[in-house]
């Protein structure tokens, strides 16, 4: 136990703490660690933006069997989430750094393949951070675009030209706010959380009480009625309908990447993990058995609405128009956060991976910004790259597309490895204040297991009956960029298998007796420091 010197207050004393745990882990402290335990759990809830994540994403769900997907393959997915949620927990109060992921996999992996591993975990979570930014900019774009046709009585439609003048506008704006001391980026988390709670309350509640007679449904048609606008058999359209739910819960490592500005970061990113999958997965429930009741039975006018945003059309028959514009644009500010905040964890996750020298010019994107004390190149630069990505419209609207899946199959990628990794290795695992005992290997296993059946999953087209131009291309341009990563790493002469040697201690102190400053961390300095 540490003795409190005279005139140090609680807060001090557990800074303190939570440096001497990153100094185990090999790093310096760098950021100012301004997120209280409140403020990274609302960061992680606003982060999965369960409410927008629906409106963004309802399209999966009803064709692929309407009220029964929308209501029970919540439902069912649930679980699983939270078995990912967990097992993420425990590796994350283990070692609570900004690297995470890929600095689990290097910890725990063989020293065969911890390099390769590593790399690759750390390139499958640069690109989902990045592309998740993309989704939800282009998301809340076309969401914009909805609200231009609520507010012209359906007689507007935006052009892909107007789309991505409104996708970077969004994105810039963003890069903006992000670049801003971390201290105001942690009290905002107070007033998203709060907006997004209250959006959730106003559609569970206040949404049936609104809707007029003709549109409200059965309960036998809103919780027991299945639809297949698809075409798939139907039972695969039901599985297909979990994108839903597994979209709008996604992000599990936000909470992660800002570990090391968060207080108490040991306790605090586990809680804040499990918290906001708990109360998304209730939430999200609440929300669609809402809309299920509330959305009438001819759900193929609601899919082909000129609004072009099925949830849009759900709120135009029940509010009319004025009221769905002012809840539409509502729902519009609440996704503007989650694009916000997930180009604050992503700018924190490439800063981590650049601090190790894995990117290309890490030498310029590892600095910390001296006025705002936030690493504003990396924001930037995940700017930059996020713009790039949107020209993906002009190609087509399925490669387009194709950047929402994209985001969720990266992230099992990187998921998946050092879940695995910590019980497929020997390796001298001690976990930190939060873990589950014997519980972890089932838990870790259903966890896995569910990743792997959905990745595949993810590979497929929305109907049997594709063209080219609709085809899904995620397994295309996941591939792609996945192979790029693998070439950059076995590239002759320059290749990452030449130099990079997995996490780099950045401290210059003798640390337990040994010079860390350069090198990278040895065996037995791995997940000591939540022990």
């Amino acid at each position: 136990m540490v003795a409190r010197a005279p005139g140090t207050s609680k807060r001090h004393l557990q800074l303190g703490a939570d440096e001497a745990v990153l100094a185990k882990l090999g790093y310096k402290q760098e950021f100012r660690r301004e997120f209280t335990p409140l403020e990274v759990s609302g960061l992680a809830f606003s982060y999965t933006g369960v409410l927008p994540g629906i409106a963004s994403v309802l399209f999966y769900a009803i064709p692929n069997g309407g009220p029964v997907a929308m209501v029970w393959g919540w439902a069912f997915v649930g679980p699983f989430i939270m078995c990912i949620g967990l097992a993420m927990a425990e590796l994350a109060s283990a070692a609570p750094t900004s690297g995470g992921l890929y600095y689990w996999t290097y910890s725990l992996a063989s020293p065969r393949c911890r390099n390769f591993l590593s790399w690759i975990v750390g390139y499958s979570n640069t690109i989902q951070t990045i592309t998740g930014v993309a989704s939800v900019n282009w998301a809340c774009a076309i969401q914009i675009a909805a609200a231009i046709s609520i507010a012209s009585g359906q007689a507007y439609a935006t052009t892909n030209e107007q789309l991505y003048g409104i996708y970077a506008a969004l994105v810039l704006s963003h890069a903006v706010l992000v670049s801003l001391g971390t201290k105001v980026l942690a009290r905002l988390q107070r007033l998203y959380t709060f907006v997004n709670l209250c959006l959730c309350f106003i559609i569970i509640i206040a949404l049936p009480i609104a809707t007029p007679a003709e549109y409200r449904n059965s309960a036998s048609f809103a919780l027991g009625s299945f639809v297949n606008l698809a075409g798939w058999p139907s039972g695969f359209a039901f599985i297909l309908s979990f994108m839903a739910p597994l979209y709008s819960i996604g992000g599990y490592d936000a909470s992660i990447h800002m570990s090391e500005e968060a207080s108490n970061a040991a306790t605090a990113i586990p809680w804040a993990i499990i918290s906001s999958i708990a109360v998304s997965i209730v939430l999200g429930w609440g929300i669609n058995v809402s809309l299920a009741f509330c959305m009438g039975t001819d759900l193929e006018s609601v899919l082909s609405s000129p609004i072009g945003q099925p949830m849009a059309q759900i709120l135009y028959t029940s509010l009319g128009r004025k009221g769905a514009l002012a809840l539409w644009c509502l729902i519009i500010s609440t996704l503007y956060i989650v694009a916000s905040n997930s180009l604050l964890v992503g700018s924190r996750q490439t800063f981590a991976f650049s601090r190790d020298g894995a990117l290309p010019f890490s030498r310029y994107l590892y600095r910390i910004n001296g006025y705002t004390k936030t690493p504003v190149n990396t924001v930037w630069f995940d700017a930059v790259f996020v713009l790039v990505i949107g020209l993906l419209a002009f190609v087509s609207t399925a490669a387009i597309n194709a950047v929402f899946t994209i985001g969720l199959t990266a992230s099992y990628v990187s998921f998946i490895t050092p879940i695995t990794t910590r019980f497929a290795f020997k390796n001298d695992f001690k976990p930190g204040p939060f873990h589950l005992g014997k519980l972890s290997f089932p838990v870790a296993a259903i966890a896995v297991s569910s990743m792997v059946f959905m990745i595949i999953v993810f590979f497929f087209p929305a109907t049997p009956q594709t063209t080219a131009q609709e085809m899904n291309y995620t397994v295309v341009v996941l591939g792609g960029y996945m192979a790029l990563a693998i070439f950059w790493y076995y590239c002759p002469i320059y290749g990452g298998v030449h130099w990079f040697n997995g996490p780099v201690a950045n401290l210059t102190p003798v640390v337990e007796g040994e010079h860390r400053g350069g090198n990278a961390l040895s065996e037995k300095e791995h997940f000591s420091a939540g022990s």
